[in-house]
Order: structure tokens, then sequence, then C-alpha cells
């Protein structure tokens, strides 16, 4: 399988439905549990950054066993999102663009960040 096909996001969700199908897992792979399982894999990421100071935290993947774990939780946050769209058919690379955009007008360039975190 090349590159491009294996980054194709079609392609990565079938893979992962595919994959959750052989194990007779689809029947648990609800909107609720799957963002529950976002919500963990989110927070074991956060996990290892926990008590870092700023310094180690933009260093952390100059440890190879640390790069690892911020990899594989990454990669258990994109797929439990990317199951999550699926089961909403939710496009998840336009939903991005559109709120990159409404952004760009919400928030124009050199204006001052907004306190409430929105």
């Amino acid at each position: 399988m090349s590159d491009d096909q294996r980054l194709d996001v079609p392609l990565l969700q079938q893979r992962l439905r595919a994959f959750a199908a052989a194990r007779d897992w689809g029947q648990y792979h609800t909107p609720k549990n799957l963002v529950a399982a976002l919500s963990v894999e989110a927070s074991e990421l956060l996990e290892i950054f926990q008590w870092l100071t700023p310094e180690q935290a933009a260093a952390v993947m100059e440890d190879p066993a640390r790069a690892h774990r911020v990899e594989d939780e990454v990669a258990d946050v994109l797929a439990y999102l990317l199951q999550f769209c699926s089961a909403l058919d939710v496009d998840p690379l336009a939903a991005l663009a559109a709120k990159i955009e409404r952004n760009e007008h919400r928030f124009p360039a050199g204006a001052t960040p907004p306190l409430d975190g929105s």
C-alpha cells in the first residue's frame, strides 16, 4: 500500500471499520461510546505532558520512549475521532475547513484574542 493510500481519510476509516467488524466490535461503536473512548485517549495523551515544564514538553519527542507514547496516543485519538465521524457521517476534513473559515472571520489577524477561550 502506498503512502498516499495510507493517508487517505476515507480509506483509513474503512480500515478501522473492517478491523472492528472482524472482531465484532461494531456493536460497541456507538457515537456515545466512541466519543467517550476519544476523551479517554485524549486524557492519556495529556497524561504524558501533565507535570512537564514548558521546556520539557517542547523537547518530549527527543526521548524515543516518550516519542513512541505520544505517537501511539495521537494515533488512538485520531482513530476514535475518525470512527466517531464515520458513525455520524461527518466529513472531518470538511468540518475542519469550515471551522477554520469561521475562526478566520471571528478572530481577524491582529485582533486581541478573547479571554473566554472561545
